[in-house]
């Protein structure tokens, strides 16, 4: 059974790249483009992977994150902040809504599979205990 995630980003062709890369591996890819859409999502899918904007039309990713983890049916998804916004308070803000990586967009295709491969991995593991 293949690996889900969820990408939540406002850019439709960023969504299609990021998904376009995931696929090809395999993954079996999920998509939001607000912050209420990715946590219906989170909810329905049941993703074993967020890829959270952090600037979305509606809320902020970072409080869609917090919701996510503040609800016992999806608190355990891994959820992984990425943003083309740099200032060096981004990164504490994305992990104490409790998202468990911070990437600064442009990503690349290597880091993207990276860290995703990375957080699968152990979301599968923390499942499987």
């Amino acid at each position: 059974m293949a690996q889900k995630i969820l990408i939540v980003d406002d850019h439709e062709h960023l969504r299609h790249i990021l998904a376009s890369i995931l696929r090809v591996r395999g993954y079996e890819i999920h998509e939001a483009g607000t912050a209420a859409q990715g946590i219906e999502r989170a909810l329905s899918t049941q993703p074993h992977l967020i890829l959270m904007d952090i600037q979305l039309p509606d809320f902020s990713g970072l409080e869609a994150a917090r919701l996510i983890r503040q609800n016992p049916a999806s608190a355990h998804i891994p959820i992984v902040g990425c943003t083309a916004v740099f200032g060096p308070e981004m990164r504490p803000q994305a992990l104490a809504v409790g998202m468990v990586e911070y990437l600064q967009k442009p990503i690349s295709s290597a880091l993207l599979i990276a860290t995703v491969a990375k957080f699968i991995a152990a979301e599968r593991q923390e499942s499987s205990e």
